[in-house]
């Protein structure tokens, strides 16, 4: 008997020293939790946190690592990166998630264990969504593994007098020439962008994400401006490409996202 327990503590230990935690203790999900000890933001945001990181808090820009478990109201599973096997990774506060996820995501340290309750408003209010009714509120039992400081990018310098337009109306300019075979139509590239608007703002970035875009070029997979003003160049390439509404998103613009009729700038690097 007293062998058999020696034995076991053996195991034990070398699984916290492998894992630096003991799997054998490790709360599952969904974790369990008592909702009366959530806490509630002025947004109505409610979470409790099951377990405390001990790592830093994310600011809005860095490049987050999470799993999760998300379950509605009635228990009912919708999705799980932990079933899957991998986390999620993304650009914190930039709306690539939902407003619960950016917004709880900043109250936890990394490596906490949290449990966030999100209000419809929160999420995707009257819309539905694959498994999720309208109007739902959200339960997400998430696990913020890993923080990454927000990359910066800064964008090319250049001068007007060596913009070029083409016939179409869109206008570029080289920063640096790549070394590589010209961009020709049907090729699979990779690109970084940074997409700005003509006031300065971000509306996406790539660079922000340190996550390429890749893309068939000439087969209208992306806008009109990025088709042309890509085969123009060579693969490794930096570029800025100033593309005209009729080229970009037009009258229609994106929601909340780009104006209508806008003006796009793009600083594109074509990765080799």
């Amino acid at each position: 008997m007293i062998h058999n327990i020696i034995r076991w503590f053996i195991v034990v230990l070398v699984l916290v020293t492998a894992r630096g935690t003991c799997s054998l203790f490790a709360q599952e999900v969904p974790y369990k939790y008592d909702e009366k000890k959530a806490i509630t933001t002025a947004s109505g945001l409610k979470y409790i946190i099951i377990e405390q990181g001990k790592g830093k808090k994310p600011k809005p820009g860095d490049k987050v690592s999470v799993h999760y478990h998300g379950v509605l109201t009635d228990g009912k599973k919708f999705d799980s990166s932990f079933d899957r096997g991998t986390p999620i990774e993304f650009p914190l506060g930039k709306g690539y998630v939902i407003k619960g996820w950016d917004e709880g995501l900043q109250l936890l340290n990394e490596g906490s264990k949290a449990v966030f309750i999100i209000p419809p408003q929160l999420a995707y209010g009257s819309n539905e969504r694959p498994n999720i009714p309208a109007n739902s509120t959200l339960i997400f039992h998430v696990h913020l593994v890993q923080v990454k400081e927000a990359p910066v990018f800064k964008p090319y310098t250049y001068s007007e007098k060596d913009v070029k337009t083409t016939a179409s109306g869109l206008k570029y300019v080289i920063i640096e020439e790549g070394k590589g075979a010209p961009v020709k139509q049907g090729e699979t590239v990779n690109v970084h962008y940074h997409g700005m608007l003509p006031d300065g703002k971000v509306f996406d970035s790539s660079f922000e994400r340190d996550q390429p875009f890749p893309l068939q070029v000439g087969v209208g997979q992306v806008i009109k401006g990025w088709d042309e003003g890509l085969q123009l160049l060579r693969r490794g390439s930096k570029a800025v490409l100033i593309i005209p509404p009729d080229l970009g998103y037009g009258a229609r613009g994106i929601p909340d996202v780009i104006p209508e009729n806008a003006t796009l700038i793009f600083h594109i690097h074509i990765q080799e």
